[in-house]
């Protein structure tokens, strides 16, 4: 016999004939031969319903998603048209991201809905964690909308045009360096290079300026050694185009150089061979019809000084044009060195006045010779030529420029009126340089020393009338350690609120009248932090407050720069209180240090960790380097 019935499941009806055996009519075990059909029926109609309709749908079929074209390079500024297929046909349904960043970002470069792709202006970098930053590949990828766990991804490079050989006369910003950089190891030979950053005058003569590791092998160079574009490093070790474009006229030397401290050298430019006007490589206020910045020169002239929060921007060989923002002033800073092109005996250097410029994406290896401007007005402000995973370091232009005088001859920069860098703005225009959240690296002990001061002194901390509540938290100037949060009435001048409460730093939360009042625990103030703006990275601070921090960097860097781990000693201001300059202290990463207070002479101290601040190669890996198959021995 047959039990036929109807389900209806996900607006579709089913019939079901199901067979029940004949045997089946006799009791068993005391069932009901009516009962024990029923007892199948209903078993078999849940499994159907289960599977069929219910609560979920089914899982959706397997998609396969390809994006073309896989893998490609994309010069900066630039677009590239990617497609998608799904399952062997060209679809849109897909959505559209660039490292898992659906639309991509301006660091990564942008992508369309249709699969349109924008450049960044400036080469992705990486850290390798041995003290090198790299440049990296993003990956482009469509997601599958109707199952959203199938994609596909290409892999993209972006290059800067500045390694290219340039016809007729070059631009600056682009790769270039001495023509015997490159030493022999069995057979391999290494070759090394930099950026031919901008061209200056002296006495009516115009000279190529980048680095003395660039243009004079670290000291090692001779007065008259050929000058090339683009650098050994970008030409096969020499086996491709390159044009000789200046002679090694003038270097710093490293070693034996007197104070102020400098790596810079200068190339008698050879005739016809560079743009005469000083133009740099993407640094124009225009763009061409594809909306790629044109070459311009900067502001003639002595250049600038550098300042807090100075928005700037660089045109290098290596990771084109980045742009970012002046972090501290009055560094002085150790940086190794390595003599000779991947080999030889390594150094450190200690450079004073120096500009630190925040972000490890600011330059990577190559970059080093590359000119540092305003965005806004494209005036000179510092030479690069070190750097760490978090940092780029330059000499001021003040103290290259003032080297190279000769016999009453000033030496200025060659280039026209002040301009826009409007390469900063693109492909859209940056966000305000802002400082994420730090989660609390602070111990528990820690914490609970910040909670035994704040509630030590929580009655005369309220007694500060812009006070309104006292929590405790992470510093910023400092994320290793806790903070007392003074959560103060924003627009409302402090009246000399402390800097630290028995060794603990104090952080300032500015907001409107906040919605708690009195002492708070840690969940209550991370709560009310919520209400208040993000911290900047760096913020402007008074001429009265650098001259403060001056008389402090002073009187103690010569003590701070002698502690293990510390690299460097800088002014800055702090971020757990706007408007206080601070003590910059740039650690080694992962290197025992002494503890550094949070206040020295009355100035806050604001810490910050990186790998070791290098020019050239940096410890045992050529930073610059490439390693080929000998040709041979070059002459």
């Amino acid at each position: 016999m047959h039990v036929a019935f109807s389900i209806r499941a996900q607006g579709n009806s089913y019939r079901l004939k199901i067979p029940v055996l004949a045997w089946t009519l006799r009791p068993f075990n005391g069932v009901p031969m009516r009962s024990r059909v029923f007892l199948i029926f209903g078993l078999l109609a849940s499994v159907f319903l289960g599977s069929c309709g219910g609560a979920s749908a089914p899982p959706p079929p397997p998609v396969s998603v390809t994006v073309t074209p896989n893998p490609i390079s994309v010069a900066i500024f630039t677009t590239q048209q990617f497609r998608a297929t799904v399952n062997g046909q060209s679809s849109t349904a897909v959505t559209w991201e660039v490292n898992g960043v659906t639309g991509g970002s301006q660091a990564t470069g942008f992508i369309s809905t249709s699969g349109l792709f924008v450049a960044p202006s400036g080469v992705p970098t990486t850290s390798s964690g041995n003290g090198k930053v790299t440049t990296t590949p993003v990956t482009v990828s469509a997601v599958s909308t109707a199952n959203p766990n199938s994609s596909g991804s290409a892999t993209v490079t972006i290059f800067p045009p500045n390694q290219n050989p340039q016809g007729g006369v070059i631009k600056l910003g682009s790769s270039g360096g001495n023509q015997n950089d490159s030493s022999t190891s069995g057979n391999l030979i290494t070759c090394c290079g930099g950026t031919l950053g901008s061209l200056v005058t002296r006495g009516g003569t115009q000279y190529i300026l980048s680095d003395n590791h660039v243009l004079a092998r670290t000291d090692l160079a001779a007065i008259g050694e050929s000058i090339i574009q683009p650098a050994l490093v970008d030409t096969s070790c020499g086996q491709g185009v390159f044009a000789t474009v200046g002679q090694l006229s003038q270097f710093y030397n490293l070693e034996m150089g007197t104070a102020p401290k400098i790596d810079a050298a200068i190339a008698q430019a050879v005739t016809g061979a560079v743009d005469p006007s000083g133009n740099i490589l993407f640094l124009g206020a225009t763009t061409d019809a594809n909306n790629v910045p044109l070459p311009a020169a900067p502001h003639a002239g002595s250049g600038v000084a550098a300042s807090l929060s100075m928005a700037v921007t660089k045109s290098g060989r290596s990771t084109g044009l980045t742009c970012s923002t002046v972090l501290s002033t009055n560094a002085t800073a150790s940086v190794q060195y390595q003599k000779g092109c991947g080999t030889g005996t390594m150094f450190s250097e200690t450079f004073t006045n120096q500009v630190d410029v925040a972000g490890g994406s600011f330059s990577a290896a190559g970059d080093s010779g590359s000119l540092i401007v305003t965005q806004n007005t494209a005036d000179p402000v510092a030479l690069v030529f070190a750097g760490s995973d978090a940092d780029t370091v330059g000499n001021p232009v003040s103290d290259v420029l003032n080297f190279f005088q000769s016999g009453g001859n000033s030496v200025t920069f060659v280039g026209g009126a002040t301009h826009q860098v409007i390469g900063c703005t693109l492909p859209v225009k940056p966000a305000s340089a802002t400082l994420t959240v730090p989660s609390s690296t602070a111990s528990a002990g820690g914490l609970q020393k910040a909670v035994a001061a704040r509630d030590a002194h929580a009655r005369e901390l309220l007694a500060y009338p812009e006070v309104q509540a006292v929590g405790v938290g992470v510093s910023y100037d400092n994320p290793a350690e806790p903070a007392i949060l003074l959560f103060v009435n924003k627009g409302q001048p402090p009246r000399n609120l402390p800097a630290a409460v028995d060794r603990i730093r104090t952080r300032m939360v500015e907001g409107e009248p906040f919605s708690e009042r009195g002492v708070l625990s840690p969940e209550e103030s991370a709560t009310l932090e919520q209400s208040a703006a993000l911290p900047q990275l760096v913020y402007s601070i008074s001429e009265a407050e650098v001259s403060r921090a001056k008389i402090v960097h002073e009187a103690h860097v010569d003590e701070l720069m002698k502690m293990d781990g510390v690299q460097g000693v800088g002014i800055t201001s702090s971020v757990d209180s706007p408007g206080e300059a601070a003590l910059m202290i740039f650690l080694i990463r992962g290197v025992a240090h002494p503890a550094i207070p949070p206040v020295i002479d009355g100035l806050r101290t604001r810490v910050r960790e990186s790998t070791r601040f290098r020019a050239g190669f940096g410890d045992s890996q050529p930073k610059r380097g490439c390693s080929l198959p000998s040709p041979g021995k070059k002459p």
